[in-house]
């Protein structure tokens, strides 16, 4: 029988959030279907129709036996250039966190570390490493400070071999990567134009890594790819309200208005539990501008039943929850749901002889999601058929859209960063950067007042 993945609504209005409410956001569908679809022919996302996925599809293939030639990739990112490749290493490659592992290992270098940067160059081998550098416009200072020093590195060790073990992943034309390639011959892979971070994780940004790893990184795009073509033949058919991306969209606008400035994203999934951080940097870089936007709050069940659920379930009524699982417990259990308890159990325990040990976490989900609609939170469930990499793509996509719909509902653009590009301009006015003038006095004054300093 054929499985799909869906969206249940059944408790998405509650609390202050009426059902009424969820149906406003339809009026503004036909705008924002108009919108959408000329700022996909102007090429303005690239997330939804992957433009980019020809030239991927021809350019990473050849460059596979050069980086699975190592056992070890060391990618230097941060944010959208290291969450999307953490989140599917962790989803479809998890074995490298796993006792006995002999098999390809991804480092992901996504902070700025001295004593983690230290001891991994101190421990990698630089002959077997092949080290992957991305950044956007190629002048993210943290990404660009760990390539210098490991760039050194190799050079150390591997003398003018040293560029048979790197790969930029930067913008095609500009920045100081892309000068890179040309001044030392380094083979490259382009991140597509107005592809932001966040957006990036189905781009050579997140499928390098997962291809060195030996994950399906055409089933990734392939489940992206169909999302994007619905919500754009949505778009083109008048069909937009209708569109799972836009309800949802919608309920997260709607919930802003009531006061629920606080969205869950509960992972019932394990392997899929560092999804929620990914999500996290999509949404509140996207909706967080001029005073709108909702805080994400990534949950994974069952660890943070036992840990922030209280908060959740008896805190202030300010939180909605996007509710993530897999498949149902009985597909599960027929792929095997993992070990079963014996016959002989302790008799307190007898009611669990003969289940797999999956079922727990089955009845896990069903009570937190429960538990949270009887405390009155509004909750959106999303059902994975499977926990497939084209499942995972399909997820993303459909994501991505709704953030993209949200911040459009929200009079925001959903593309840009300003306040965190202000945060960058102080840390290199703070080293010393040229043309910085202006931000090197606002630092000084900063840093010239009196402290308050009560020692503990």
């Amino acid at each position: 029988m054929h499985m799909t993945h869906y969206l249940d609504w059944s408790h998405a209005a509650a609390g202050r959030l009426t059902a009424e409410m969820l149906r406003r956001p339809s009026a503004r569908a036909e705008a924002l279907a108009s919108r959408l679809a000329a700022e996909v022919a102007q090429g303005r996302l690239p997330f939804l129709d992957l433009p980019f996925r020809q030239r991927l599809e021809r350019e990473l293939p050849p460059l596979l036996p050069r980086l699975k030639a190592r056992r070890h990739m060391l990618l230097l990112g941060i944010g959208g250039s290291a969450l999307g490749a953490r989140a599917l290493q962790r989803a479809f490659a998890p074995q490298q966190d796993e006792p006995g592992h002999d098999g390809p290992c991804l480092w992901i270098a996504d902070n700025v570390c001295e004593a983690t940067l230290t001891r991994w160059l101190d421990r990698l081998p630089p002959a077997d490493t092949v080290v992957v550098c991305v950044s956007k416009s190629g002048g993210t200072i943290e990404t660009v400070a760990q390539y210098l020093l490991v760039r050194d590195w190799l050079r150390a060790a591997l003398g003018d071999g040293w560029r048979e073990h790197v790969l930029l992943v930067t913008d095609d034309r500009r920045g100081f990567l892309r000068e890179e390639t040309a001044r030392h011959a380094l083979p490259s892979l382009e991140v597509p134009d107005h592809l932001g971070g966040r957006y990036s994780a189905l781009s050579a940004v997140g499928l390098v890594p997962a291809a060195f790893l030996g994950i399906d990184w055409r089933a990734l795009l392939d489940g992206a790819a169909a999302q994007g073509a619905s919500l754009i033949r949505a778009a083109h058919a008048g069909e937009l309200a209708d569109h799972p991306a836009f309800r949802l969209a919608g309920w997260a606008h709607e919930l802003e208005g009531c006061g629920y400035d606080q969205l869950i994203f509960f992972c019932y999934l394990p392997q899929w539990a560092a999804f929620g951080a990914w999500f996290a940097q999509l949404w509140a870089e996207s909706l967080g501008k001029d005073g709108t936007g909702s805080q994400p709050l990534p949950a994974v069940g069952v660890t943070d039943q036992h840990s922030i659920n209280q908060m959740f379930l008896d805190g202030p009524r300010n939180k909605a929850c996007l509710f993530l699982s897999g498949p149902e417990a009985d597909v599960r259990q027929a792929g095997g749901a993992g070990p079963h308890f014996s016959a002989d159990m302790p008799e307190r325990w007898q009611w669990l002889a003969g289940r797999p040990f999956g079922c727990l976490l089955d009845a896990e989900a069903l009570g937190t999601r429960m538990a949270l609609c009887r405390s009155g939170l509004p909750l959106t469930h999303v059902q994975m058929a499977d926990a497939s990499p084209r499942a995972a793509g399909a997820l993303m996509g459909l994501l991505e859209g709704a953030t993209l719909l949200t911040g459009w509902l929200n009079g925001i653009d959903p593309l840009d960063q300003p306040a965190v590009e202000l945060g960058k301009r102080l840390a290199n006015a703070r080293l010393g950067a040229p043309g910085l003038a202006e931000d090197a006095t606002a630092m000084r004054d900063f840093l010239a007042r009196s402290a308050d300093r009560q020692p503990f």
